[in-house]
């Protein structure tokens, strides 16, 4: 089972908006609320096996990002979220507040996790965690009417039992178009997980240190990491606000603290992460 790592979904969520914010540059004076439309896509990933894990893997990841009635969703490899505050194109303030589910996946299966000593510890059952997320945006601020600056703030909890504890991300993003055929975008968030998250995915229990060859360790919550992405979307049909388009990005994630001295990360791992993707879009 594959667990996408959140910085790499908002890189993916970020290239795969490029053609949906290319849709909010009107030749003409826009409508008083956004056209309907809808872009899905596929690419392949590069990712850690778990989080602080120094050995990658390949894997599919899908997405769609599109507006319905006004209101926006988002959905990148196992995370889906919805705004409900609805849009209006071209320049100016956007609020953003909806749900936000993610299905956490990390360790859930030991098959996909190549060092022996993280995969002795066993696997860890499947997280449904379940929040919302606000924000606000603001369309014109810097390159020309259509570059846009985000600022969002999400909590989730799992309702599973699994961590049993929540995972708060503030986060901003900037995005701006170099042309109606392409468009780059950085991002940068941070990571403050609970007690539950911290031991589960980052403590090695004094029962199963012996045959894990790690050493026991019990962590508390705080600061879990800090990520900054890159991601960019360029039209292979001649528009970014129709047909097909290459779509991009990388980040890098550092652990911080008592999860970057955790042995999973500090003696079997790495305490920095590069990820990436690239892949296809379709805007229709």
């Amino acid at each position: 089972m594959i667990s996408f790592p959140r910085p790499l979904l908002v890189a993916a969520s970020l290239v795969l908006a490029a053609p949906a914010f290319a849709q909010q540059q009107p030749e003409t004076p826009p409508e008083p609320r956004g056209g309907d439309f809808v872009i899905a896509g596929a690419g392949a990933a590069v990712m850690p096996d778990y989080e602080g894990s120094d050995d990658y893997r390949w894997a599919p990841i899908p997405a769609a990002v599109g507006r319905v009635s006004g209101f926006g969703f988002q959905f990148v490899g196992n995370r889906l979220s919805v705004d409900l505050i609805p849009d209006r194109p071209g320049p100016g303030w956007d609020l953003q507040l909806g749900p936000v589910a993610v299905l956490n996946l990390n360790r859930s299966s030991t098959r996909s996790i190549e060092d022996p000593r993280v995969k002795a510890l066993g696997k860890v059952g499947t997280a449904v965690e379940l929040g919302g997320y606000a924000g606000i945006g603001r369309a014109g601020v810097l390159t020309s009417d259509y570059d846009r600056l985000s600022v969002t703030i999400s909590y989730r909890h799992d309702v599973t039992g699994t961590h049993d504890s929540g995972v708060l991300t503030p986060a901003v993003s900037y995005m701006t178009p170099l042309s109606r055929k392409a468009l780059v975008g950085v991002f940068a968030n941070a990571e403050r997980v609970g007690d539950g998250y911290a031991r589960t995915y980052f403590g090695v229990p004094a029962e199963a240190a012996p045959a894990s060859g790690l050493a026991a360790y019990d962590l508390d919550g705080g600061w879990k990491s800090w990520t900054l992405g890159l991601g960019g979307a360029v039209s292979l049909s001649g528009d970014l606000t129709h047909g097909l388009q290459l779509v991009g990005g990388g980040t890098y994630r550092r652990m911080l603290g008592d999860f970057a001295d955790s042995p999973l990360v500090a003696t079997a791992g790495s305490r920095g992460q590069w990820m990436g993707m690239l892949g296809l879009a379709y805007s229709f």
